[in-house]
């Protein structure tokens, strides 16, 4: 079992940034990737970005290249994505998930969090 808590999401302007956090705990996190995923309200849920632990292999949905920054801080089992330029568009509740390397499903969820961007 991997266990996930989101934590970071808010009420922001547009223009302005965000932080979100990604706690994991559980079996060995080092083979597992680590995703962050979005759910707007009548919208099939969208990819965000993914990392694996070590930080060193990122991948990012072309809405957010430029703008998110996904990270890891190992010591803290932490996974943050940093969100700039924020959009009313990104208006979503934020969930991180987690799958094994070789596996394409993620299995994992988080609680998700609200992430609330005002014109």
């Amino acid at each position: 079992q991997v266990q996930l808590v989101e934590s970071g999401g808010g009420l922001v302007q547009a223009g302005g940034s965000l932080r979100l956090s990604c706690a994991a705990s559980g079996r060995t996190l080092s083979n597992y990737r680590i995703g962050w995923f979005r759910l707007a309200p009548g919208k099939d849920r969208e990819f965000v970005a993914s990392v694996n632990l070590s930080g060193s292999s990122t991948i990012y949905d072309d809405s957010v290249k430029g703008r998110f920054t996904i990270s890891t801080d190992n010591a803290k089992n932490t996974v943050y994505l940093q969100m700039n330029s924020l959009k009313p568009e990104d208006t979503a509740v934020y969930y991180c998930a987690a799958r094994l390397k070789f596996m394409a499903d993620y299995s994992y969820w988080g609680q998700g969090t609200q992430v609330t961007v005002s014109s």
